[in-house]
C-alpha cells in the first residue's frame, strides 16, 4: 500500500517536478559556467617530474588515459560537427560554385577531365563550407578541451576569442577572393599566348586551398594576443625579430601563390605583413593588461 501511494504521489508531482526543473535549469547553467570559468587549475609540475610520476604511478597513467579519452570524445564531436557543416552546404553548394566561378566567367568556362571529377569539385567546395560554417564550434570544442589546465583569465580570454577568430578567419577568405584572386587569375591566364583550359578539379582545388591558408593566417595577431596574454609571448621578442618574419612571411607567401612573379607574392606578403605588425602591437597591450592585472611579487 506505501509503495501504490509512493508511486501516485510520483504521478501527481510529476509536472510541478518538471516545470521547477526547466525554471531552475538557466539559473544552475550559469552557476557551472561561472564556476568552470574561475576554477584554478592543478598546480604546474616540471615537466621531469610530470614523466617520471607517469612511469611510476598507476594513477597518473590512468589519469593520462582519461585525458586521451577525452581528447577522443572531441575530436569525434568535432568530426560530427564538420558532417553536418558538410550536409548542410549540399543544399548552397552548386550556388556556391557558380560564385567561386565568377572570377573565370562560370562554371561553363571550366571543364572536368575525369568521371569523378564534378562529385569531387561538389565535395571539396561543400567540405570548405562546413568548415567556415562549424569553424565557431570547432574552436569551441578545441578551448573546452585546453579549458580544465588553463587559469579563469586565460579560459575567459581563450571563450571570448571564439568569434574574433572567426571574423578573421572569414576576412582571409574574403580577401582572397576579392583582392587575390581578382589580380592572380589574369597574370596566370596571359602569362603566355597557350589558350587556357581550366579544370573544375584544379581551379577549385586552387582557390579553395588558398581561401583557407589565407583565412588561418588571418587568424595570427588573435593568437598572438592571447599568447601573450597568457605569458607565452612577449612583445619585444616579436618586435626585435621583425626582419626574420619577413623572411619567414616571405618563404609561406612563395608556398601558396602558385607563381613566382614578385606581384601576386606581394599580394599574400602585405597583408601577413601588416598582420605581423598589428600582432605586435596587439602584444603591446595584451603584455600591458598582464602587467596591471598581476600581484606583485
Amino acid at each position: 500500500m506505501t509503495k501504490f501511494f509512493k508511486t501516485l504521489w510520483r504521478v501527481i508531482t510529476f509536472p510541478f517536478v518538471l516545470l521547477f526543473k526547466i525554471i531552475v535549469f538557466p539559473f544552475r547553467a550559469i552557476i557551472r559556467i561561472s564556476r568552470f570559468l574561475n576554477e584554478e587549475p592543478p598546480e604546474d609540475r616540471p615537466l621531469l617530474d610530470t614523466f617520471s610520476t607517469l612511469a611510476a604511478e598507476a594513477d597518473a597513467r590512468a589519469s593520462l588515459w582519461d585525458h586521451v579519452e577525452d581528447l577522443r570524445a572531441h575530436l569525434l564531436r568535432i568530426v560530427i560537427a564538420l558532417a553536418v557543416g558538410v550536409a548542410i552546404s549540399f543544399y548552397f553548394a552548386i550556388p556556391l560554385m557558380e560564385y567561386l566561378a565568377m572570377p573565370v566567367g562560370g562554371l561553363e568556362n571550366l571543364q572536368a577531365i575525369e568521371v569523378t571529377e564534378e562529385v569531387g569539385v561538389f565535395m571539396r567546395v561543400a567540405l570548405t563550407s562546413g568548415i567556415a560554417i562549424m569553424l565557431p564550434y570547432i574552436a569551441f570544442e578545441l578551448w573546452l578541451f585546453a579549458a580544465p589546465g588553463l587559469r579563469p583569465r586565460e579560459r575567459k580570454f581563450g571563450l571570448t576569442g571564439i568569434p574574433f577568430a572567426t571574423i578573421l578567419f572569414l576576412a582571409g577568405m574574403a580577401f582572397t577572393y576579392f583582392i587575390l584572386l581578382p589580380t592572380a587569375l589574369p597574370f596566370l591566364g596571359s602569362f603566355t599566348d597557350i589558350k587556357q583550359f581550366w579544370t573544375a578539379q584544379k581551379y577549385f582545388g586552387f582557390v579553395t586551398g588558398l581561401m583557407i591558408w589565407i583565412g588561418i593566417f588571418f587568424e595570427f595577431p588573435l593568437v598572438i594576443y592571447i599568447l601573450t596574454s597568457i605569458g607565452f609571448v612577449k612583445p619585444a621578442v616579436l618586435a626585435k625579430q621583425w626582419r626574420l618574419a619577413i623572411v619567414i612571411i616571405a618563404i609561406l607567401a612563395a608556398v601558396i601563390t602558385p607563381t613566382i612573379d614578385p606581384v601576386n607574392m606581394g599580394l599574400v606578403m602585405l597583408p601577413m605583413s601588416l598582420l605581423y605588425f598589428i600582432s605586435i602591437g596587439l602584444s603591446y597591450i595584451a603584455y600591458a593588461g598582464r602587467r596591471r592585472n598581476t600581484p606583485e611579487a
